[in-house]
């Protein structure tokens, strides 16, 4: 049987209804624990509490020690494949800080739940057990770090949660999952045609991201170039525009070294320099605006706080967001 490590982190999955409250809350032990023997029938499990964190509660220094534990098992014993559970909030933004810094080929699979441990019709078990499936899968290996929910697999790059409370919330809007879960075989479809990677050891640059909107003003972006940060990602209209008033804070921030990136706020296609007139995507880009093809928001922040924390990648932003 292969050797999978699964990586608990807190989250939904981990959590339980109050029954006086009725709220959701952590309980003093993880649910998923007593799993083990269902997860033993598929693979050879060790099994790790790293954190027990509410997903709005993560941050880069979490997920940079995720890759650390990633890392230290990689080089410590025969290990065949990674699952996290994750609280689905963030989860993308981890998954995707993995993809881009994690060297190995072995599988790593994400996975949470929608509805608490207790609650009828409670996802993360079978959530769970499904990314184990995924890791113990040949098919599996190579193709980055990948997120398991609801009988689909997505890639980190792609993914993202569309939907406040419905188990089918996790999507690849454009892409679609590449690939799907049977009760009998795991069916991959297509693979990722490329991917990157990054040394990272430090996660302390600061970078901002703004949803640029209809009459915004300039006070929030000139409030970011006077409080520290290192790079901001802004939220465009369209395929990357914004209001002409916050054009001259946009050129305050370069002309300040702090790098701007821009990415659409729709779903689905790319942000790209198409028009010419004032805060139109051609003249940003004119200006030193980079363009982040195809993701969002979110991941194109996690990718720019990766990048400069290296001064050799911030040499070269521009080839980083091109690709």
């Amino acid at each position: 049987m292969k050797k999978i490590v699964v990586i608990h982190t807190g989250g939904t999955i981990s959590m339980h209804v109050h029954d006086k409250s009725g709220a959701v809350v952590p309980g003093d032990s993880n649910p998923l624990t007593a799993e083990i023997g269902k997860l033993m029938e598929y693979a050879d499990i060790r099994e790790i509490e790293a954190f027990n964190y509410p997903s709005p509660h993560m941050t880069p220094k979490e997920m940079l020690k995720l890759k650390q534990i990633i890392d230290q098992h990689s080089s410590e014993g025969h290990v065949e494949g990674f699952v996290i559970t994750h609280g689905t909030d963030t989860l993308e933004e981890t998954a995707y800080f993995l993809d881009l810094t994690v060297k190995s080929k072995v599988p790593i699979i994400l996975t949470g739940a929608m509805r608490s441990s207790n609650e009828i019709g409670a996802d993360g078990v079978y959530n769970l057990l499904s990314a184990v499936r995924v890791a113990i899968s040949d098919n599996a290996i190579g193709k980055g770090v990948l997120v398991v929910m609801n009988d689909e697999i997505h890639t980190a790059q792609n993914v993202t949660k569309t939907s406040t409370s419905n188990v089918s919330t996790f999507q690849s809007p454009q892409y679609g999952p590449i690939g799907l879960i049977s009760k009998t075989a795991i069916h991959f479809h297509h693979s990722p045609n490329t991917r990157e990677s990054f040394e990272v050891t430090d996660v302390s640059p600061k970078v901002a991201l703004l949803k640029i909107y209809a009459g915004m003003d300039a006070d929030l972006l000139m409030h970011v170039a006077q409080a520290g940060y290192h790079g901001v990602v802004l939220e465009g209209l369209g395929q990357g525009n914004v209001p002409p008033a916050i054009v001259p804070a946009i050129q305050q921030l370069l002309n300040q070294d702090i790098p701007v990136v821009l990415v659409s706020r729709c779903y689905n296609g790319i942000a790209q320099p198409v028009y010419g007139y004032e805060g139109g995507g051609k003249m940003l880009e004119d200006m030193g605006v980079l363009f982040a093809h195809g993701l969002s928001g979110q991941k194109a922040r996690i990718k720019l706080l990766i990048a400069l924390s290296d001064p050799r990648w911030s040499l070269c932003l521009n080839e980083i967001f091109e690709y």
